[in-house]
């Protein structure tokens, strides 16, 4: 994680968005976004993870999440751990990703030049948490995670996007459970 931005309040509810390193557009692949629904999945059944709204978009990946341990930013550590090695593997074994060699050599260029990463960085650094500490907050930052990719011009609606909590809002159910707010 950045060592500019941090959890302050680790008891708060939070805003995060990350990104793929340079922005790659690599939630394009069912099975790329697959994974990291499994793995929030995961986290909520098994490290307290309490998600409220979430999109994946193709290149970033936007939450609002409580942990019910306080420890907001072991919990994101995790997702994005699991996730940029379950990704890249998936990427290498990818035989019909076109995009395979490009999308590998820019995670190890990326990873070449971080202290931290061994051989391949897929999520860049940062997550800029925001604390939400008041219910207009709440339901701004709601509707920019649900309205995203209706503003990117993917869907006309935003319960159709297949890889977000709008759909649970609208009162249908998603693909992820999710925690009502």
């Amino acid at each position: 994680m950045s060592r500019k931005y941090k959890f302050l309040n680790k008891e708060g509810l939070y805003f995060v968005s990350f990104a793929v390193v340079n922005w790659a557009d690599v939630f394009v692949r069912p099975r790329y976004c697959d994974i990291v629904v499994e793995s929030l999945a995961y986290c909520k059944a098994n490290l307290g993870l309490e998600l409220y709204c979430w999109c994946i978009m193709p290149s970033h990946v936007h939450l609002m999440f409580r942990a019910k341990e306080n420890n907001p930013d072991i919990v994101l550590g995790r997702i994005k751990e699991h996730t940029s090695k379950q990704i890249v593997k998936a990427i290498v074994e990818n035989i019909q990703e076109s995009r395979k060699e490009w999308l590998l050599w820019m995670f190890r260029r990326a990873g070449a030049k971080s202290s931290n990463t061994k051989q391949y960085q897929f999520w860049q650094h940062n997550n800029h948490p925001i604390e939400l500490w008041s219910a207009d907050v709440i339901e701004q930052k709601a509707e920019y995670i649900h309205n995203n990719p209706v503003e990117s011009g993917f869907v006309s609606e935003p319960w159709h996007w297949k890889y977000s909590s709008a759909i649970d809002y609208s009162g249908g159910k998603g693909i992820l459970e999710i925690d009502l707010l």
